[in-house]
């Protein structure tokens, strides 16, 4: 029978599965991700990165969290506000700020959309903007290792405005029918675009999940380690044949929807409230009583920003006469990493 459940948090069941130094991981990858976020911003500003700009701060920690608890074979469909996955699944920072302006060293070599990648041979599916469609493209991934017999996850993340549309529903039914290997992380993060939650759905969506026939528990979304935890619960269900899981992370977007938002529509009683839980500072009060040093950890981080910037900054603007390389397939396909992580902790994610 699926349940509706709040995860316990950090300091219960996570901390058992989690070394200092996964617990460390976390929170660079958080810190990484803010960073790189704010410095491209500023480049956005300054005319370096073209469209408009969307970032997930405040946010961090539910694809820190997620991201970490799933194995090298995994599968998973990273949307825009979720930059910590692609730098847990090893992604470099040089790389990512190299996409956001075009350049030619970018994950995409200058193609696509400047938060539209994904690096395949790090098991990082590319996103589209349609929202939910990566839903349907993890349930197929899903579904595949189904068929093949084989022992791996997919996972997705999502907004609560895509739980109106009826892609969810494709995908939530398909998933539980065939109790496919698969994990649903709704970020709730309050506001689809500037339409508030109460006036989005009647019903919380993680109810949405018993109606079809699987687990759906609420998680806060601004614990790093509650997320971890949800997750690999999750990785643990699926592996096991017990099917899908929908977690819903309770959390909030800080910024406006993208750059060109300034999010007045938002109550400030309600940013301050949701301030006073920012992930990162809760993830670094746990470190520091651990007895790590967090000032060491955040000039670590911003000299590999910086280095990361310079660095993409220097580089070439891809060449125009390749515009159509890699559009069409031709010859034999590149064989696929193993998605192997950059870090050593997390035991049970290497079993895959």
């Amino acid at each position: 029978m699926a349940t509706h459940t709040a995860e316990p948090t950090a300091g219960g069941a996570a901390v058992e599965h989690l070394t200092l130094e996964d617990r460390v991981w976390l929170l660079r990858a958080m810190l990484l991700m803010r960073g790189l976020e704010e410095r491209a911003m500023t480049l956005y500003r300054q005319g370096k990165v073209p469209g408009s700009f969307y970032d997930g701060y405040g946010q961090e920690a539910v694809s820190a969290g997620a991201a970490f608890a799933m194995g090298p074979q995994d599968r998973l469909c990273i949307l825009h506000r979720d930059l910590a996955a692609h730098l847990i699944r090893g992604v470099t920072p040089a790389r990512i700020l190299s996409q956001y302006m075009g350049r030619a060293a970018g994950i995409t070599r200058g193609r696509d959309g400047n938060v539209h990648f994904g690096d395949r041979q790090l098991g990082c599916v590319g996103m589209v903007s349609m929202l939910p469609d990566m839903m349907l493209v993890a349930t197929g991934m899903a579904m595949a290792f189904k068929l093949r017999g084989e022992r791996r996850c997919a996972i997705t993340w999502f907004g609560d405005g895509s739980t109106s549309r009826g892609d969810f529903h494709e995908a939530m039914n398909w998933a539980g029918v065939q109790k496919l290997p698969v994990i649903f992380v709704l970020e709730n993060n309050q506001y689809a675009y500037s339409t508030p939650v109460e006036k989005q759905f009647a019903v919380d969506p993680v109810e949405r999940a018993a109606a079809y026939g699987f687990v759906g528990v609420t998680v806060d979304g601004n614990d790093a380690e509650a997320m971890f935890e949800a997750a690999r619960a999750a990785r643990e269900r699926a592996l096991n044949g017990e099917g899908p899981t929908l977690i819903e992370a309770e959390t909030m977007r800080m910024h406006g929807h993208a750059a060109h938002d300034d999010m007045k529509y938002v109550p400030k009683e309600q940013v301050e409230e949701w301030r006073k839980r920012d992930p990162i500072e809760r993830q670094e009060a746990r470190l520091r009583d651990a007895g790590v040093d967090i000032d060491a950890l955040r000039a670590e981080v911003k000299a590999s920003i910086d280095e990361a910037a310079e660095e993409a900054l220097a580089g070439p603007m891809p060449d125009p006469s390749t515009a159509t390389d890699g559009v069409f397939c031709s010859g034999e396909a590149e064989p696929l990493g193993d998605g192997q992580a950059p870090w050593s902790g997390f035991s049970s994610g290497g079993a895959a």
